[in-house]
């Protein structure tokens, strides 16, 4: 690594520590030349697949448009941002560990989908909404309908659910 003080190409390393939570080597770097000390950090280069659209573009993986849409989804929703960063971490992590090349915008919509029903069901139907461009109430019914059919997967019980309760006592 080339020193950043005098740019000579010689440094040599002092000490190497676990930083970021893990996910990055920091190393105390000493210039062979001039002496001056400085750290460098080191992160694992993970190549995110390519996104294919529905009309047959193909386009960079973009974190922040993914965040965005979660965001937005869960605007004005009981959420805390921590739960936020883990959902969009999950689903980051799962498109890693597919090793594909590219992978289709469907398949990024059904995880968002999965992580918002996960964290709060109107959110998910906000999304689901937009995503699945519902054209009338029906189209809201029939999905209501089919969260309601699925097992609660929501990890904060105390939020107001957009299903009634049923009194069946």
């Amino acid at each position: 690594m080339h020193c950043p003080f005098c740019s000579h190409e010689e440094t040599k390393v002092i000490d190497s520590r676990l930083a970021g939570e893990g996910r990055q080597v920091r190393r105390r770097r000493e210039c062979q030349s001039c002496g001056e000390r400085f750290s460098s950090f080191e992160t694992a280069e993970l190549v995110m697949p390519r996104v294919g659209k529905r009309d047959g573009r193909r386009e960079p993986f973009d974190e922040a448009k993914l965040r965005g849409g979660v965001i937005r989804a869960l605007e004005k929703r009981p959420v805390m941002s921590e739960q936020i960063e883990e959902s969009v971490s999950r689903i980051l992590h799962r498109l890693r560990t597919l090793g594909e090349r590219e992978i289709d915008s469907s398949m990024i919509g059904g995880l968002v989908m999965e992580e918002l029903r996960r964290l709060d069901e109107v959110a998910y139907v906000r999304f689901a909404s937009v995503y699945r461009s519902f054209q009338d109430v029906t189209e809201f019914q029939e999905e209501i309908q089919r969260l309601k059919a699925l097992p609660s997967l929501l990890l904060d019980k105390e939020q107001m659910s957009l299903l009634p309760e049923d009194d069946d006592s």
